[in-house]
């Protein structure tokens, strides 16, 4: 005779957290700035990289409705993406050799952000000098801090955080 021993339902595996996206902005100024803020991806997948860090910037900066980035430096993509329940329009273009990897973000009748984008393959002491460099409009290592992107993470339910500054620019186009 066999007899059956009532076991506990199977438990599923704890999902693994998500890395937290790399992004530090810079500080809201009278002034117009030649860069926003500065990004460390984890990798060149745009598909899984871009999502995650249009979440986490200031729902100040309105909903982002086209992306312009290095076409060499990132993975092959489509040229539209649903991001947040919105298309996002994808724009590769060629390095300027005044602003290398970087990241533009428009946002219609809000304005133009410049991100500059980190390797994602950098140490982190390099991403804390690409920083520094990047957020000092002043001159590179003029009393900046040296610290890499802080990482950030989603706080409503759009998967914002809270204005943590904001891009003076007038819009561009």
């Amino acid at each position: 005779m066999i007899t059956t021993v009532p076991t506990a339902p199977p438990t599923l595996p704890l999902p693994l957290p998500l890395p937290l996206v790399r992004l530090r902005l810079a500080p809201h100024g009278a002034l117009p700035r030649r860069i926003d803020g500065v990004w460390w991806p984890h990798s060149r997948d745009l598909l899984t990289q871009l999502p995650k860090m249009l979440a986490a910037l200031p729902s100040a900066w309105g909903d982002i409705t086209g992306v312009t980035v290095d076409a060499a430096a990132w993975s092959a993509a489509p040229g539209r993406m649903f991001v947040a329940n919105q298309v996002v329009r994808l724009h590769k273009a060629p390095a300027s050799p005044h602003a290398p990897d970087r990241v533009v973000l428009l946002s219609p009748g809000l304005g133009r952000w410049d991100l500059q984008v980190i390797p994602p393959d950098a140490t982190e002491e390099a991403a804390a000098l690409l920083t520094a460099a990047a957020l000092d409009d002043r001159r590179p290592g003029a009393g900046a801090e040296a610290r890499p992107p802080s990482p950030t993470t989603a706080a409503d339910p759009r998967g914002r955080v809270r204005p943590a500054g904001r891009g003076t620019r007038a819009p561009r186009w």
